[in-house]
């Protein structure tokens, strides 16, 4: 059987590749069981990747959960969010590559990733509404932290979608590119966080993530008693070894 999603090891970038494309790249619990052992794999390398990459073969990202399935029990509570919230949490910056359609829980996987870029072709899309359901999976939360809360209402309330050029003008995705250039932009840029120092910007992500509702003084201060400090491959940088 071929796997629904494949992970492969690029220097110091890992690639995690949804691979349902026949299925649009819908959610099923298996396609969730093999992205959450994935995750494991990325977790036990640490600072052997310098970033993460998620992106999706066929014409289109994510259709969202995979419908057909409502109604199976998955093999614990909260396993999608759990899933979903894991892949937040990874300690590498995870860049998301968006071509076609992004749809719902797709949309959600994708707002768990740091940085979004989005191809032409791109269409992010709330449907919650639509099917009459409510988001668990962090749909509520992250959307807004990303485009603001009364962008993050329209999206949601109308279900309409947004373009990869819409979604770059408001911070849903951080930047539209042309479909032919996305993986080799996404590539440059997970490549470009790799060669920094896994110290500086691990600690980084741990800031931002940690402080993102904090009011600005509480920020700085948090900032000062959690900063990781000089990192141990410091003066090697300083000395160019690391160009």
């Amino acid at each position: 059987m071929e796997p629904l999603v494949r992970f492969e090891q690029r220097g110091g970038v890992g690639v995690l590749t949804l691979s349902r494309a026949d299925k649009r790249n819908a959610l099923n619990l298996a396609l969730w069981g093999e992205l959450e052992a994935h995750l494991a794999t990325i977790e036990a390398l640490g600072e052997a990747l310098g970033a993460v990459v998620l992106r999706a073969a066929g014409p289109v990202f994510c259709a969202g959960n995979d419908l057909k399935e409502r109604g199976i029990a998955a093999p614990r509570a909260n396993y999608q969010a759990s899933i979903v919230t894991r892949l937040a949490s990874l300690p590498q910056p995870v860049i998301v590559a968006v071509q076609g359609g992004c749809f719902t829980g797709g949309l959600e996987l994708a707002l768990a990733g740091d940085i979004i870029l989005a191809g032409e072709s791109a269409s992010f899309a709330d449907t919650h509404g639509k099917f009459a359901l409510v988001p668990v999976w962090g749909m509520s939360q992250r959307l807004p932290r990303r485009v603001g809360q009364w962008k993050a209402r329209e999206i949601s309330f109308t279900g309409l979608p947004v373009s990869g050029v819409e979604a770059a003008r408001i911070g849903l995705a951080n930047a539209c590119v042309p479909d032919a250039e996305l993986e080799a932009r996404t590539m440059e840029m997970a490549e470009a966080i790799a060669a920094q120092s896994r110290h500086s910007v691990f600690a980084y992500k741990r800031l931002y993530t940690a402080q993102a509702d904090l009011p600005l003084e509480a920020g700085l201060a948090y900032e000062i008693v959690n900063s990781a400090g000089v990192g141990p491959d410091m003066a090697e940088r300083v000395s160019g070894r690391f160009g």
